[in-house]
């Protein structure tokens, strides 16, 4: 959770949830209808779910360099593109990788076909944002940092280069990005995370 001063993005406040331990009281306050993390809080006020809280931070913190195309048509695509990404091939991904091994081969597939038209809008840009990282590209880290995590905890692999060569370059120029580096947790650390929750994949 994130609490910031009312009037500039400094001195901010960077309060750790345990997401799956008892829900903080500070959580339940300014996250009651879903009651999980992210939450942003600025001047006293909350703003929950991760795209809501980007196009927020997009619309108050102005820069050379937006987060979404101005283009209204282009801003259309790329948060079609970004709830895509959100609400289909994260899913997919996770079931893919952690649901029941009696269906490993039908979630694999249905993981893999989001991930074709992904790497299909990407075409040949540098990112999904065109030159810069874009609205699509955030919404998109599981697969460029997380995913990599999760397939080699659960033993499933799913994103190879020879599958999916421009995501897997897409995935190395996004973490690579000095600004990405800064916010990403470390990745054994997480890796025993994810062997310790659920196990090496043998699921249920």
């Amino acid at each position: 959770m994130k609490v910031l001063n009312p009037s500039e993005a400094v001195g901010v406040t960077d309060v750790k949830e345990d997401v799956y331990g008892n829900k903080s009281p500070m959580l339940l306050k300014y996250n009651p209808i879903h009651k999980k993390v992210p939450v942003l809080v600025h001047g006293g006020r909350s703003i929950a779910e991760s795209l809501v809280i980007v196009e927020y931070i997009e619309d108050t913190w102005k820069t050379s360099q937006p987060i979404l195309p101005q283009d209204p048509y282009e801003r259309a695509m790329a948060r079609f593109w970004a709830n895509y990404v959100d609400d289909k091939v994260m899913l997919a991904l996770w079931k893919a990788c952690w649901g029941p091994e009696t269906e490993r081969e039908k979630l694999v597939e249905e993981a893999s076909e989001g991930l074709k038209f992904l790497e299909k809008e990407l075409g040949d840009k540098l990112f999904f944002g065109g030159e810069t990282i874009g609205f699509v590209d955030i919404a998109a880290d599981f697969i460029g940092y997380w995913l990599g995590i999760v397939q080699e905890a659960s033993g499933v692999t799913i994103m190879t280069a020879e599958k999916f060569p421009k995501l897997q370059r897409w995935s190395e120029d996004f973490v690579g990005n000095n600004f990405i580096k800064e916010v990403l947790p470390p990745k054994q650390k997480l890796l025993a995370f994810f062997k310790a929750q659920f196990g090496s994949g043998k699921s249920n």
